[in-house]
């Protein structure tokens, strides 16, 4: 399975309370982040519980780099479930949570 599909199967497989709340955010995948090659994804918005009518605003964007994740996790189940838990770690900084609230659920 491509990495882009494992980016897909992680976002299918959210409840759908969850997948249902996701709104002006676009995903997408990208090989690195020129200013930090290592980070495995990041978040860029306005946490859902910080925003107000979002009208005429640019979407948020997460976006999950392909090559660290890759680099650091060569079997590809690891590399499944990390791509998995960066793109719920990132959804939480969608969802207005920290990095400590995002520790404590398992997802760093």
């Amino acid at each position: 399975m491509s990495f882009d599909h494992h980016v897909q199967a992680a976002l299918d497989a959210l409840p759908a309370h969850i997948a249902g709340a996701l709104k002006n955010v676009a995903i997408v995948v990208e090989d690195e982040n020129r200013d930090d090659p290592g980070v495995f994804g990041l978040y860029e918005g306005i946490p859902l519980p910080e925003r107000g009518d979002m009208a005429g605003h640019l979407p948020d964007k997460i976006t999950i780099y392909r090559l660290p994740l890759e680099e650091e996790f060569p079997d590809p189940r690891e590399l499944e479930e990390e791509i998995r838990i960066t793109v719920l770690h990132e959804l939480g900084h969608y969802f207005g949570l920290d990095e400590d609230r995002i520790a404590e659920l398992g997802y760093e």
